[in-house]
């Protein structure tokens, strides 16, 4: 799914204006006739609600609108040039690729933004005509076009995300709880895209997004990490979906809520209904009230249910709808909103030794990946492992001469150091 493209804009420009006299039989001096060229074309993109993706860009990348014509004699003004309209998916976000900065917000059908505004037409020489000058042999060009790229975004309008690890049972649920139809089958990555479905209850619909799993590094685009984290960001509330058939769905559980966090804060904030799925099977339902008490525990209260049989899936429904009835309104996009890319500062760091056997490991991305790891977790530990080798933090440290059993420091936390 192409859900990022980067496209070049350019309006056209205004038509010249021109220097003219009046050239009639027995007016041997006429005055100043030439008119004004007409406006460029403006560059505008609109929302069709008929598009879904972004792939139409694929082709296409480069869209110039049509200049202003030129003015004519007798106070002709040139024709304005129609303004080029291209069509955008609903959910676009247009930023200026130079600034990062956002343009626009295309949200609904019929949105639209002129992100290139055609030049003005050059004013011809019967505009300058004063009482001192009354043959003025003056007239302006057209204002030239605007050209800049842009990159477009699109993030899925959904009310609802479902999230989790994959082989979690997010396509089977949304195809019971909706009138979607995904691709379903038992292998990592079956949903290359995010599926939307359309969950009816009392009258009422929700728009609910079944989001692509995530792996370990996604925030850090590893895999397809940015292209799905990119699509809960809509998404007023999330359900997680906890794969009962796992080795360790408290683990995995962790795992996601630390890639949403480490994309972007406020996605580890959103509103979560915590589900474990697969209950039919003997051996999940035997996991379920040791999985049921350790979330317990941090304040949670997940359900049971399965995808596959439909058991409990119209309470999950019930529960979708209470929970979103209760969430304050939805808070427009703003001008300052943050850049979802991790730029070198993000993802910088420095290794310090500080002492004999003691080193401190400096860098906002790795220390907030510490403070969001559960230390008392096996996996997650591994897992932090991975991202210091995945960050190069593991080589740095090697290189700066950490040996088995030094101490290293990284925020708050105080690690001891094994190969």
């Amino acid at each position: 799914m192409i859900d990022q493209v980067k496209i070049y804009v350019r309006s056209g420009n205004g038509g010249d204006g021109v220097v003219a006299f009046r050239r009639e039989k027995y007016v041997p001096h006429g005055g100043p006739s030439g008119g004004d060229g007409g406006r460029g074309g403006d560059v505008i993109l609109k929302v069709d609600p008929a598009l879904n993706t972004l792939s139409p860009f694929g082709k296409k990348i480069h869209f110039k609108a049509a200049h202003g014509e030129r003015g004519g004699s007798a106070t002709k003004t040139g024709s304005s040039a129609a303004p080029l309209v291209v069509f955008v998916p609903p959910g676009t976000v247009v930023r200026d690729a130079e600034t990062k900065r956002i343009l626009a917000d295309l949200v609904k059908a019929g949105d639209e933004v002129v992100v290139a505004p055609g030049g003005r037409g050059g004013r011809g020489n019967a505009r300058f005509a004063t009482s001192n000058n009354q043959a003025p042999r003056i007239a302006e060009k057209g204002e030239p076009g605007v050209e800049k790229w842009l990159i477009l975004e699109l993030r899925l309008i959904a009310d609802v995300g479902i999230v989790g690890v994959p082989n979690a049972g997010k396509s089977t649920l949304l195809s019971v709880m909706s009138n979607a139809r995904p691709k379903i089958a038992d292998y990592l990555f079956t949903t290359l895209e995010p599926n939307l479905g359309v969950v009816l209850y009392d009258e009422r619909d929700l728009v609910v997004a079944d989001i692509p799993g995530l792996v370990e590094g996604a925030h850090m685009g590893v895999g397809l990490g940015h292209s799905f984290l990119r699509h809960v960001q809509r998404t007023r509330m999330l359900i997680h979906l906890l794969n009962g058939a796992s080795d360790d769905p408290i683990a995995d559980y962790n795992q996601i809520n630390v890639e949403l966090s480490l994309f972007d804060e406020r996605l580890g904030q959103k509103p979560q209904i915590v589900v474990f799925n697969k209950i039919d099977l003997p051996e999940v339902a035997a996991k379920w009230e040791k999985v049921r008490d350790e979330l317990r525990a941090r304040g949670i209260e997940p359900m049971a249910i399965s995808a596959a049989t439909r058991q409990n899936v119209t309470s999950l429904i019930q529960k979708m709808y209470e929970t979103y009835a209760t969430l304050p309104p939805e808070s427009p996009f703003t001008e300052d909103m943050p850049v979802y890319t991790l730029t070198e500062d993000d993802m910088g760091f420095s290794v310090q030794k500080l002492d004999a056997g003691e080193f401190r490991v400096f860098g906002k991305q790795i220390e907030r990946a510490a403070n969001m790891t559960y230390w008392d977790y096996e996996e997650a530990v591994m897992r932090f492992h991975r991202i210091l080798e995945t960050l190069g933090v593991t080589d740095a440290l090697k290189q700066a001469g950490v040996q088995e059993g030094d101490t290293v420091y990284i925020g708050d936390h105080e690690l001891e150091w094994t190969d």
